[in-house]
């Protein structure tokens, strides 16, 4: 969650009127430190479950866990802002589906919002 949280600050940072001298510097600071933090860390860690989903179906090994519920939001929010292609992380995204699908996941919807 840190690299995505430092990603979405940033992103309003980005995007956030500022005066006409500051917005360059601001962008700039933006820039480099998502190329030299933010980016490669959030590749790590999406490689890295990505790599133990692909030996199993849940987090833990054969059975859904508390570590699977808990990790449902960075999974949702990683891969709704994640550069990679569509079809790269296919472990992850199977297990994101797997997670929807499941009848909390679909009560927990009727009860909140869709995730963006």
């Amino acid at each position: 969650m840190p690299p995505l949280l430092v990603r979405l600050i940033f992103d309003r940072v980005r995007n956030a009127p500022l005066p006409f001298f500051v917005r360059p510097i601001a962008r700039r600071i933006v820039e480099q430190v998502d190329a030299a933090y933010t980016q490669p860390e959030i590749d790590r860690h999406l490689a890295y479950v990505e790599s133990c989903l692909a030996e199993r179906p849940w987090l833990a090994g054969e059975q859904l866990s508390a570590a699977d519920i808990q990790m449902s939001y960075p999974v949702e929010a990683a891969l709704a802002r994640s550069r990679a292609a569509p079809d790269a992380l296919p472990a992850l995204r199977a297990y994101r589906e797997r997670l929807r699908q499941r009848p909390a996941y679909q009560r927990a919807l009727e009860k909140g919002e869709e995730p963006t």
